[in-house]
């Protein structure tokens, strides 16, 4: 009988503490997972879903008006935040309960307390007081958002934390960030009928992403009204005496809003947690150093998800704990996959994106060519909304493989889903059009771009 109280002790109940704590203790292992707020983690109860539900909520004002050119006639709308808050706050309660529900039915012990580690083997429950052992320790806190609390007035701010439990609706905001948060929030917020400013440090929004896609969601958010201030930065925030924000720029000079925002990155949730004690190495973002098999420094512990920073995503939390898994209790030694990591933008229009931008690849290859088409889809043509869709293909010259694809319009983030299999299956531009179109749609023109737009050769285009 082993010494120590649980086989393995689970910090932090999100996506990839959750998956890793049912999936042992289902095998039968003595398992704990402690949770100082919420069991689901950020994704579930303040990120990836309740964000997906505003977005839906935000583009009802487009449906409305799109449908006139359909030959509806829709009658006076309203929106009620307070409603919408209310709707949320019951789906998230559902989904936390189906969290608790997996993990008491796989014979987890759930414990409602922070943890915080005191030695190699060994948490201490600050809700008791009580010490625990454990064989094996997984940290899985994820991430915090970024107060910047180096900024004058940052306590007059909010982060996205805040955004989905705002008392009312501002009638303006100014969000600091050019990150997918950011321009989603921009989009959610400018829907839902609030003046929205974003103000972003550098050349173009999103800077990890495709250039052609960064443009041209640059340009439709702007043709929908809201203002993109770039290399611009908030340098103080200050309480105006009627109760609003008045805001001090490097660039555009002052600026006023109801509320500001900042979405200034995410960082591992590691402070106060004990790494020290236990001798757990972090690196200068306070991110825990892991090899390729999530294990740190010190052998009984291991670390998944955001709080390592290698990928901040929630489908990469729960794949990481699912070859902990097979590693430590299956022998059978599993290490994350981390390549060609399909993801989406849900901004309006969406982002879509699988493998190498156009710029990466340019880098890396001495030849790629490049397929772009961008048209007005199909559903604008009665709306008469002026937007584009754009699709690019980035195809290694040299054996031909398909090697990045972007994409700009409806429903993109579900066509990045299905060619993120495409690319991870390795195929070719040959496949691509050997396959058959569907039509009419959108995605057609992934599978009928037969010549290529242009070449780059040696970092050359030609």
């Amino acid at each position: 009988m082993s010494s120590f109280d649980y086989d393995l002790f689970v910090i932090g109940g999100g996506s990839g503490g959750v998956r890793s704590a049912r999936l042992a203790a289902s095998m039968g292992k003595r398992v704990a997972i402690a949770e100082e707020y919420r069991f689901g983690g950020t994704c579930v109860i303040r990120g990836c879903v309740p964000k997906k539900l505003f977005v839906y909520a935000s583009q009802f004002h487009e449906h409305f008006e799109d449908a006139a050119g359909f030959g509806w006639t829709v009658g006076e709308s309203r929106f009620d935040w307070k409603k919408l808050i209310a709707a949320k706050d019951q789906e998230i309660a559902r989904l936390e309960g189906l969290y608790r529900k997996g993990l008491n039915n796989a014979g987890a012990e759930l414990i409602e307390s922070r943890a915080e580690l005191t030695g190699p083997n060994s948490v201490r429950l600050l809700a008791t007081g009580r010490e625990v052992t454990a064989e094996r320790i997984v940290i899985a806190v994820g991430g915090s958002a970024n107060g910047h609390q180096s900024l004058p007035g940052h306590e007059f701010c909010i982060t996205s934390n805040e955004a989905f439990h705002l008392d009312e609706l501002p009638r303006s905001i100014v969000i600091a960030g050019g990150g997918y948060i950011a321009v989603e929030f921009a989009n959610i917020f400018h829907g839902l009928g609030v003046d929205t400013t974003l103000i972003y440090r550098g050349k173009e929004i999103l800077s990890r992403f495709d250039q052609d896609v960064r443009r041209g969601l640059h340009q439709a958010m702007e043709a929908k009204g809201i203002r993109i201030l770039c290399t611009d930065v908030i340098e103080e925030v200050t309480k105006t005496a009627a109760g609003g924000l008045s805001l001090r720029t490097l660039q555009n000079g002052m600026l006023s809003a109801d509320t500001v925002m900042l979405a200034l990155g995410r960082d591992p949730y590691t402070k106060g947690l004990g790494l020290e004690t236990a001798g757990v190495a972090v690196n200068d973002r306070g991110a825990i150093i892991v090899d390729a098999y999530s294990r740190t420094n010190v052998p009984s512990i291991f670390a998944l998800g955001d709080v390592t920073d290698r990928v901040q995503l929630t489908p990469v939390a729960i794949h990481e704990a699912m070859c902990f898994i097979e590693t430590e209790y299956k022998n059978n030694p599993t290490s994350p996959d981390h390549d060609l990591i399909a993801t989406a933008v849900f901004s309006q229009p969406e982002i879509g994106t699988v493998g190498l931008t156009e710029e990466e690849a340019a880098r890396r290859f001495a030849e790629i060519e490049v397929y772009k088409a961008e048209f007005r889809p199909m559903k604008a043509t009665l709306s008469g909304r002026a937007e584009k869709t754009i699709m690019k293909l980035i195809v290694n010259s040299g054996d031909r493989k398909v090697i990045g694809v972007h994409i700009l319009g409806h429903e993109a983030g579900e066509m990045a889903q299905l060619l993120g299999i495409t690319l991870k299956a390795g195929c070719t531009k040959d496949d691509f059009d050997r396959t058959m179109a569907v039509h009419p749609t959108a995605s057609e023109e992934l599978v009928t771009m037969y010549s290529p737009s242009y070449r780059i050769r040696n970092g050359e285009r030609i």
